[in-house]
Protein backbone atom coordinates (compact mmCIF):
# COMPACT_ATOMS: atom_id res chain seq x y z
CA UNK A 1 0.00 0.00 0.00
CA UNK A 2 1.67 3.57 -0.92
CA UNK A 3 1.14 6.68 1.10
CA UNK A 4 0.08 10.00 0.70
CA UNK A 5 3.27 11.84 0.23
CA UNK A 6 4.19 14.19 2.73
CA UNK A 7 6.62 16.61 1.93
CA UNK A 8 8.17 18.96 5.58
CA UNK A 9 9.47 22.03 4.92
CA UNK A 10 12.94 23.08 6.15
CA UNK A 11 13.11 26.89 7.41
CA UNK A 12 15.20 28.78 9.68
CA UNK A 13 17.08 27.49 12.92
CA UNK A 14 16.71 29.22 15.94
CA UNK A 15 15.29 30.32 19.89
CA UNK A 16 15.71 30.23 23.75
CA UNK A 17 15.76 31.98 26.80
CA UNK A 18 17.74 34.78 26.84
CA UNK A 19 17.57 36.21 30.45
CA UNK A 20 20.20 39.30 29.86
CA UNK A 21 17.91 41.23 27.48
CA UNK A 22 16.29 44.33 29.28
CA UNK A 23 12.98 43.58 27.46
CA UNK A 24 11.66 41.56 30.25
CA UNK A 25 11.82 44.46 32.53
CA UNK A 26 8.95 46.74 30.87
CA UNK A 27 5.61 46.10 31.38
CA UNK A 28 4.90 42.60 31.85
CA UNK A 29 1.65 42.24 30.56
CA UNK A 30 1.51 44.87 27.97
CA UNK A 31 4.84 42.88 26.62
CA UNK A 32 2.89 39.76 26.85
CA UNK A 33 0.01 40.52 24.90
CA UNK A 34 2.55 42.29 22.24
CA UNK A 35 4.18 39.16 21.83
CA UNK A 36 1.17 36.84 21.45
CA UNK A 37 -0.21 39.25 18.57
CA UNK A 38 3.61 39.20 16.99
CA UNK A 39 3.53 38.66 13.35
CA UNK A 40 7.12 37.00 13.80
CA UNK A 41 5.64 34.30 16.01
CA UNK A 42 3.12 33.39 13.75
CA UNK A 43 5.85 33.23 11.02
CA UNK A 44 7.66 30.93 12.75
CA UNK A 45 5.40 28.27 13.64
CA UNK A 46 4.27 28.68 10.18
CA UNK A 47 7.47 28.21 8.44
CA UNK A 48 9.94 27.07 10.82
CA UNK A 49 8.16 24.80 13.18
CA UNK A 50 7.74 21.67 10.81
CA UNK A 51 11.42 20.64 11.00
CA UNK A 52 12.34 22.82 13.93
CA UNK A 53 9.57 22.26 16.65
CA UNK A 54 10.15 22.81 20.27
CA UNK A 55 8.11 19.45 20.72
CA UNK A 56 9.87 16.80 18.84
CA UNK A 57 12.33 14.33 21.08
CA UNK A 58 16.06 14.76 20.81
CA UNK A 59 16.36 11.67 18.95
CA UNK A 60 13.87 11.98 16.17
CA UNK A 61 14.74 15.62 15.38
CA UNK A 62 15.31 16.05 12.03
CA UNK A 63 16.71 19.59 13.06
CA UNK A 64 17.70 21.53 16.14
CA UNK A 65 15.28 23.28 17.66
CA UNK A 66 14.84 26.97 16.96
CA UNK A 67 16.23 28.07 20.65
CA UNK A 68 19.51 26.54 19.73
CA UNK A 69 19.46 29.21 16.80
CA UNK A 70 19.33 32.13 19.45
CA UNK A 71 22.02 30.62 21.96
CA UNK A 72 24.56 30.24 19.45
CA UNK A 73 24.02 33.72 17.15
CA UNK A 74 23.52 35.88 19.94
CA UNK A 75 25.88 36.96 22.78
CA UNK A 76 25.65 39.51 25.28
CA UNK A 77 27.61 42.15 22.66
CA UNK A 78 25.46 41.12 19.33
CA UNK A 79 22.43 43.91 18.70
CA UNK A 80 19.59 42.88 17.06
CA UNK A 81 20.77 44.82 13.57
CA UNK A 82 23.97 42.36 14.20
CA UNK A 83 21.19 39.01 15.36
CA UNK A 84 19.00 40.05 11.84
CA UNK A 85 21.55 40.42 9.04
CA UNK A 86 23.37 36.91 9.54
CA UNK A 87 19.93 35.16 9.94
CA UNK A 88 19.01 37.11 7.11
CA UNK A 89 22.70 36.06 4.72
CA UNK A 90 22.31 32.41 5.88
CA UNK A 91 19.13 31.82 4.94
CA UNK A 92 19.65 33.42 1.69
CA UNK A 93 22.87 31.07 1.04
CA UNK A 94 23.06 28.24 3.68
CA UNK A 95 26.63 26.66 3.49
CA UNK A 96 28.48 24.93 6.16
CA UNK A 97 31.41 27.12 6.12
CA UNK A 98 29.33 30.18 7.29
CA UNK A 99 27.27 28.14 9.78
CA UNK A 100 28.09 28.99 13.74
CA UNK A 101 26.45 25.62 14.45
CA UNK A 102 28.80 22.85 13.48
CA UNK A 103 27.50 20.54 15.29
CA UNK A 104 23.85 20.80 14.06
CA UNK A 105 25.26 20.74 10.54
CA UNK A 106 27.50 17.44 11.07
CA UNK A 107 23.98 15.66 12.40
CA UNK A 108 21.35 16.79 10.22
CA UNK A 109 22.81 18.58 7.16
CA UNK A 110 22.75 21.63 5.87
CA UNK A 111 19.67 23.34 5.21
CA UNK A 112 18.66 23.11 1.69
CA UNK A 113 17.86 26.41 -0.08
CA UNK A 114 14.42 27.67 0.06
CA UNK A 115 13.04 30.82 -1.24
CA UNK A 116 11.83 33.31 1.65
CA UNK A 117 10.84 36.43 1.55
CA UNK A 118 13.21 38.96 3.09
CA UNK A 119 10.76 40.93 5.04
CA UNK A 120 9.48 37.79 6.73
CA UNK A 121 13.15 36.85 7.50
CA UNK A 122 13.45 40.13 9.25
CA UNK A 123 10.28 39.42 11.23
CA UNK A 124 11.43 36.22 12.70
CA UNK A 125 14.14 36.99 13.67
CA UNK A 126 13.62 40.63 15.48
CA UNK A 127 11.00 38.23 17.62
CA UNK A 128 13.13 35.81 18.47
CA UNK A 129 15.81 38.76 19.50
CA UNK A 130 13.44 40.72 21.65
CA UNK A 131 11.58 37.43 23.10
CA UNK A 132 11.60 34.10 25.37
CA UNK A 133 10.30 31.53 22.93
CA UNK A 134 9.41 27.88 23.79
CA UNK A 135 12.08 25.33 24.47
CA UNK A 136 11.98 21.38 24.31
CA UNK A 137 12.38 19.91 28.09
CA UNK A 138 15.66 18.39 27.70
CA UNK A 139 17.24 21.01 25.16
CA UNK A 140 19.19 23.03 28.68
CA UNK A 141 20.45 20.52 29.52
CA UNK A 142 21.85 19.40 26.24
CA UNK A 143 23.08 22.63 25.83
CA UNK A 144 25.33 22.80 29.05
CA UNK A 145 26.58 19.36 28.46
CA UNK A 146 28.09 20.66 25.22
CA UNK A 147 28.89 23.48 26.48
CA UNK A 148 31.26 21.45 29.39
CA UNK A 149 32.50 19.40 26.40
CA UNK A 150 33.72 22.07 24.53
CA UNK A 151 35.23 23.50 27.51
CA UNK A 152 36.97 20.12 27.94
CA UNK A 153 35.02 19.61 31.47
CA UNK A 154 32.91 16.55 30.53
CA UNK A 155 31.41 14.30 28.46
CA UNK A 156 27.51 13.32 27.42
CA UNK A 157 26.22 10.72 29.80
CA UNK A 158 22.82 9.19 29.58
CA UNK A 159 19.96 9.46 27.37
CA UNK A 160 17.98 12.58 27.33
CA UNK A 161 14.30 12.60 28.83
CA UNK A 162 12.08 13.64 25.98
CA UNK A 163 8.85 13.26 24.71
CA UNK A 164 9.48 9.72 23.04
CA UNK A 165 10.88 8.40 26.40
CA UNK A 166 7.53 9.54 28.37
CA UNK A 167 4.82 7.23 29.08
CA UNK A 168 2.50 9.13 26.41
CA UNK A 169 -0.70 6.92 27.94
CA UNK A 170 -0.49 9.25 31.27
CA UNK A 171 -0.82 12.63 29.05
CA UNK A 172 -4.04 13.81 28.58
CA UNK A 173 -6.14 12.60 25.17
CA UNK A 174 -5.40 15.47 23.43
CA UNK A 175 -1.81 15.74 23.82
CA UNK A 176 -1.48 12.28 23.96
CA UNK A 177 -3.10 11.72 20.01
CA UNK A 178 -1.18 14.98 19.01
CA UNK A 179 2.42 13.91 20.52
CA UNK A 180 1.73 10.15 18.54
CA UNK A 181 1.67 11.93 15.20
CA UNK A 182 4.32 14.80 15.89
CA UNK A 183 6.47 11.91 16.74
CA UNK A 184 5.70 10.02 13.54
CA UNK A 185 5.77 13.12 11.53
CA UNK A 186 9.77 13.42 12.92
CA UNK A 187 10.62 10.02 12.06
CA UNK A 188 8.99 10.56 8.45
CA UNK A 189 10.53 13.85 8.02
CA UNK A 190 14.17 12.33 9.60
CA UNK A 191 14.24 9.96 6.85
CA UNK A 192 12.79 12.15 3.83
CA UNK A 193 14.99 15.63 4.37
CA UNK A 194 17.84 13.01 4.32
CA UNK A 195 16.47 11.99 1.08
CA UNK A 196 16.49 15.01 -0.18
CA UNK A 197 19.54 16.72 1.15
CA UNK A 198 21.83 14.09 -0.48
CA UNK A 199 19.82 12.88 -3.44
CA UNK A 200 17.24 15.19 -4.38
CA UNK A 201 13.16 15.70 -4.39
CA UNK A 202 13.01 13.07 -7.21
CA UNK A 203 14.69 10.53 -4.38
CA UNK A 204 12.42 11.85 -1.82
CA UNK A 205 9.24 11.02 -4.05
CA UNK A 206 10.11 7.74 -4.59
CA UNK A 207 11.09 7.11 -0.63
CA UNK A 208 7.55 8.25 0.45
CA UNK A 209 5.80 5.93 -2.60
CA UNK A 210 7.88 2.58 -1.06
CA UNK A 211 8.42 3.80 2.42
CA UNK A 212 6.24 6.34 3.94
CA UNK A 213 3.18 3.95 5.05
CA UNK A 214 5.31 0.88 6.92
CA UNK A 215 6.65 3.39 8.93
CA UNK A 216 3.64 5.36 9.50
CA UNK A 217 2.72 1.33 10.73
CA UNK A 218 5.53 1.00 12.08
CA UNK A 219 5.10 3.92 14.45
CA UNK A 220 1.53 2.82 14.80
CA UNK A 221 2.65 -0.27 16.48
CA UNK A 222 5.15 1.57 18.57
CA UNK A 223 2.55 3.19 20.35
CA UNK A 224 -0.29 1.05 20.32
CA UNK A 225 -2.57 2.97 17.83
CA UNK A 226 -3.65 3.68 14.71
CA UNK A 227 -1.76 6.53 12.95
CA UNK A 228 -3.37 7.64 9.46
CA UNK A 229 -2.91 10.48 7.20
CA UNK A 230 -5.81 11.37 5.49
CA UNK A 231 -6.82 14.11 2.54
CA UNK A 232 -9.63 15.04 0.90
CA UNK A 233 -6.99 15.76 -2.40
CA UNK A 234 -5.17 12.58 -2.43
CA UNK A 235 -2.61 11.44 -3.83
CA UNK A 236 -3.06 8.07 -3.44
CA UNK A 237 -6.68 6.80 -3.52
CA UNK A 238 -5.89 5.11 -0.36
CA UNK A 239 -5.57 8.09 1.74
CA UNK A 240 -9.09 9.24 0.97
CA UNK A 241 -10.37 11.31 3.84
CA UNK A 242 -14.14 9.13 4.88
CA UNK A 243 -16.99 10.97 5.33
CA UNK A 244 -16.13 11.94 9.15
CA UNK A 245 -12.16 13.13 8.33
CA UNK A 246 -13.83 15.50 5.53
CA UNK A 247 -15.98 17.53 8.02
CA UNK A 248 -12.56 17.57 10.54
CA UNK A 249 -10.56 18.75 7.38
CA UNK A 250 -13.38 21.71 6.83
CA UNK A 251 -12.94 22.95 10.46
CA UNK A 252 -9.55 23.22 9.98
CA UNK A 253 -9.76 25.17 7.24
CA UNK A 254 -11.87 27.33 8.23
CA UNK A 255 -9.08 27.88 11.47
CA UNK A 256 -6.66 28.94 8.78
CA UNK A 257 -9.08 31.29 6.77
CA UNK A 258 -10.14 33.11 10.19
CA UNK A 259 -6.52 32.68 11.06
CA UNK A 260 -7.45 30.84 14.16
CA UNK A 261 -4.90 28.64 15.68
CA UNK A 262 -5.83 25.02 15.29
CA UNK A 263 -5.74 22.80 18.41
CA UNK A 264 -6.05 18.93 18.10
CA UNK A 265 -9.91 17.91 17.97
CA UNK A 266 -10.72 15.13 20.27
CA UNK A 267 -13.49 12.31 19.67
CA UNK A 268 -14.32 10.30 22.38
CA UNK A 269 -16.94 6.73 22.07
CA UNK A 270 -17.19 4.36 25.00
CA UNK A 271 -14.11 2.28 24.54
CA UNK A 272 -12.00 4.26 21.88
CA UNK A 273 -10.68 8.01 21.36
CA UNK A 274 -10.01 9.85 17.96
CA UNK A 275 -7.28 12.75 17.73
CA UNK A 276 -8.00 14.56 14.53
CA UNK A 277 -4.90 17.45 13.90
CA UNK A 278 -4.17 19.59 10.81
CA UNK A 279 -1.36 18.69 7.98
CA UNK A 280 -0.47 22.22 6.88
CA UNK A 281 2.05 22.71 3.43
CA UNK A 282 5.24 24.98 3.94
CA UNK A 283 7.60 26.16 0.65
CA UNK A 284 9.26 22.88 0.55
CA UNK A 285 5.91 21.14 -0.13
CA UNK A 286 4.97 23.33 -3.19
CA UNK A 287 8.52 21.31 -4.42
CA UNK A 288 5.56 18.17 -4.95
CA UNK A 289 1.94 20.25 -4.29
CA UNK A 290 1.86 23.55 -5.68
CA UNK A 291 1.81 24.32 -9.18
CA UNK A 292 2.63 21.69 -12.00
CA UNK A 293 5.65 22.91 -13.95
CA UNK A 294 5.95 26.26 -11.97
CA UNK A 295 6.54 25.07 -8.48
CA UNK A 296 6.67 21.56 -9.51
CA UNK A 297 9.69 20.84 -11.37
CA UNK A 298 8.75 19.25 -15.38
CA UNK A 299 10.87 15.68 -13.93
CA UNK A 300 9.26 15.95 -10.62
CA UNK A 301 5.89 16.27 -12.02
CA UNK A 302 6.48 13.57 -14.87
CA UNK A 303 7.49 11.22 -12.17
CA UNK A 304 4.65 12.21 -9.54
CA UNK A 305 2.09 10.78 -12.59
CA UNK A 306 3.85 7.85 -13.15
CA UNK A 307 3.95 6.77 -9.49
CA UNK A 308 0.92 8.22 -8.76
CA UNK A 309 -1.34 8.21 -11.91
CA UNK A 310 -4.80 9.74 -9.98
CA UNK A 311 -2.75 12.32 -8.27
CA UNK A 312 -5.13 15.01 -6.92
CA UNK A 313 -2.85 16.92 -4.48
CA UNK A 314 -1.91 19.70 -6.42
CA UNK A 315 -2.01 23.66 -6.65
CA UNK A 316 -1.36 24.01 -3.32
CA UNK A 317 -0.19 27.37 -1.34
CA UNK A 318 2.34 27.83 1.86
CA UNK A 319 -0.39 27.66 4.89
CA UNK A 320 -3.41 25.48 3.46
CA UNK A 321 -4.63 22.26 4.78
CA UNK A 322 -3.11 19.76 2.84
CA UNK A 323 -4.95 16.83 4.81
CA UNK A 324 -4.99 15.32 9.00
CA UNK A 325 -3.60 13.20 11.08
CA UNK A 326 -6.43 10.48 12.36
CA UNK A 327 -4.51 8.84 15.76
CA UNK A 328 -6.63 6.82 17.20
CA UNK A 329 -6.52 4.60 20.60
CA UNK A 330 -8.41 2.65 23.39
CA UNK A 331 -9.45 4.69 26.54
CA UNK A 332 -7.05 3.85 29.41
Amino acid sequence: MKTLTLLLGVAVFFSCKDSNRPFYSKKNNEIANKTQQHEGKKLMETKCYVCHSPSASHDDRIAPPMIAIKKHYISSETTKEEFVQSIQNFVKNPKEETTKMRGAVRRFGVMPKQVFLENDIKKIAEYIFENDIEQPEWFESHFNEEKGKRKGKGQMKGKHNDKMGQNLENLPNSERGLQYALSTKAILGKNLMGKIQKEGTIAALQFCNEKAYPLTNSMSVYHNATIKRVSDKPRNPNNKANIEELKMIDIFKNDVKNNKDSKPIVVESSNNVNVYYPIKTNSMCLQCHGIPKSQVAENTFSEIKKLYPNDKAMGYDINQIRGIWNVSFSKK
